[in-house]
């Protein structure tokens, strides 16, 4: 069974379509490439990685699908493709020949609508998804969660993964609100969980691993061994630990389960859902 890092990214650092990156995430102003993740890779044993769009454009896919050609760790690619528009059978029937681009996202968290996922335009979209083997990163905060399980319910056969758990307060220690929408949206067994982009989410000097342990809890017992994933979300990581630190959290964490479980956890479940080769 394949050990994949489900969520990562590259980029040429481009200070102005990169303006997300503030001062305060300097860590983060670079070239994050596939030659500089392949030995990190290797060095924790993974066999390969999905790499995630982290730019809205045409030219985003070109450029991860161009690594993933010659890169053969990178099993997928997240892209991204405008579901609103008007010919976007089309554009996905082109699309679909690319067997490494997997899926799409939006960056739903940044959108001025939060419900911008149940617009009648993106929803059209969102229902052409499945005829082409096309799965979706559902990208959101936990004020979201409630659109996010009202959109899985409409497409019971459509593939979802959430990524980051939703992003919830950790460094707050919020996490009430966020568990009776997660446990909302995990009814829906189209729906997977990526246990990924947590120590972002708390704070990046003081956190420990426990911080996390309430969130784990309650993303494992909602999504059960079959429907979670291991990503890293490398290089973001990196403002609050490095690549072995934040492995290393998950490491502990699952030490409990069974071996299957843990076996679908790091590769399995991500192998599965992606249709990775």
């Amino acid at each position: 069974m394949l050990k994949i890092d489900s969520h990562q990214h590259f980029w040429n650092f481009d200070e102005v379509r990169d303006s997300w990156i503030t001062e305060e995430m300097d860590v983060l102003r670079d070239d994050f490439l596939p030659q500089h993740l392949k030995p990190i890779l290797d060095h924790y044993n993974f066999d390969g990685c999905v790499v995630v769009q982290s730019d809205q454009s045409q030219k985003e896919n070109e450029f991860q699908l161009n690594h993933a050609a010659t890169h053969s760790f990178i099993k997928g690619v997240v892209g991204w493709v405008d579901l609103q528009a008007a010919d976007i059978t089309d554009q996905l029937a082109i699309l679909s020949g690319h067997e490494k681009l997997k899926g799409f996202r939006e960056i739903l968290q940044g959108a001025a609508d939060p419900a911008l996922m149940l617009k009648p335009e993106f929803v059209n979209g969102i229902s052409k998804l499945k005829a082409f083997g096309f799965t979706y990163d559902i990208l959101i905060y936990p004020h979201q969660l409630k659109y996010a399980t009202e959109l899985a319910a409409r497409f019971p056969d459509q593939p979802f993964v959430l990524d980051h758990i939703a992003k919830p307060g950790i460094k707050a220690g919020s996490i009430a609100d966020w568990k009776q929408d997660i446990e909302g949206l995990a009814k829906h067994e189209n729906v997977s969980c990526k246990v990924s982009g947590m120590v972002t989410e708390a704070d990046w000097k003081r956190w420990k691993a426990k911080d996390f342990d309430p969130y784990l809890d309650v993303v494992f017992e909602a999504f059960g061994a079959k429907r979670v994933m291991y990503g890293s979300d490398w290089p973001v990581c990196l403002l609050a630990g490095d690549y072995g630190r934040v492995l290393s959290v998950m490491e502990n964490y699952i030490a409990k389960l069974s071996e299957n479980e843990q076996n679908l956890f790091w590769g399995g479940n991500a192998t599965h859902f992606y249709n990775l080769k």
